[in-house]
């Protein structure tokens, strides 16, 4: 059975080896392998991920016995309004079809509509085919957008929103 943890300091290189192990799979013919590289590098980075987790961004584990299969991170990024991002989730491509990205879901859908949320927001790539993951989840895009993460690459994503 899978199974949710709350990842810790320690779990930082784990959450590393699980986006690097997805990341070729999902975007290899998206947006290259120069691309990939600058933007593990930028976002997966130790230090990055350490600022992440002390700033309050949650990361779940998905795990069953000793092997962990994907992760996911979010955070409150407007207090006001109760709006939540999801700002990663991934999965191992040995492990699709287990389950694991729909139980990720359904706990951060969980943990934030216990918290008083309104809304859940993502960014995805609008060739990625997590976008069908998404919109069956029960997610609608929002709009289209394209940001500019320097190194002369541009995310050309859809934000994606679950209205609680």
């Amino acid at each position: 059975m899978i199974t949710l943890r709350k990842a810790k300091e320690e779990d930082i290189e784990l959450i590393q080896a699980i986006a690097e192990a997805t990341w070729p799979s999902t975007y290899l013919d998206i947006i290259g392998q120069q691309q990939i590289d600058y933007m593990l590098e930028k976002m997966y980075n130790r230090g990055e991920l350490l600022r992440q987790l002390m700033e309050g961004h949650i990361f779940l584990i998905a795990e069953e016995d000793e092997e962990q299969y994907g992760f996911a991170g979010y955070s409150i990024i407007d207090h006001e309004n109760r709006i939540y991002k999801l700002h990663k989730l991934y999965v191992l491509p040995s492990a699709h079809g287990k389950g694991a990205g729909k139980i990720l879901i359904n706990e951060v859908f969980n943990q934030i509509k216990d918290a008083g949320a309104t809304a859940l927001q993502l960014n995805v790539n609008k060739h990625n085919k997590a976008k069908d993951f998404y919109l069956k989840a029960g997610f609608n895009i929002k709009e289209s957008v394209a940001l500019d993460i320097g190194g002369g690459y541009i995310m050309d994503d859809y934000v994606m929103e679950y209205l609680f």
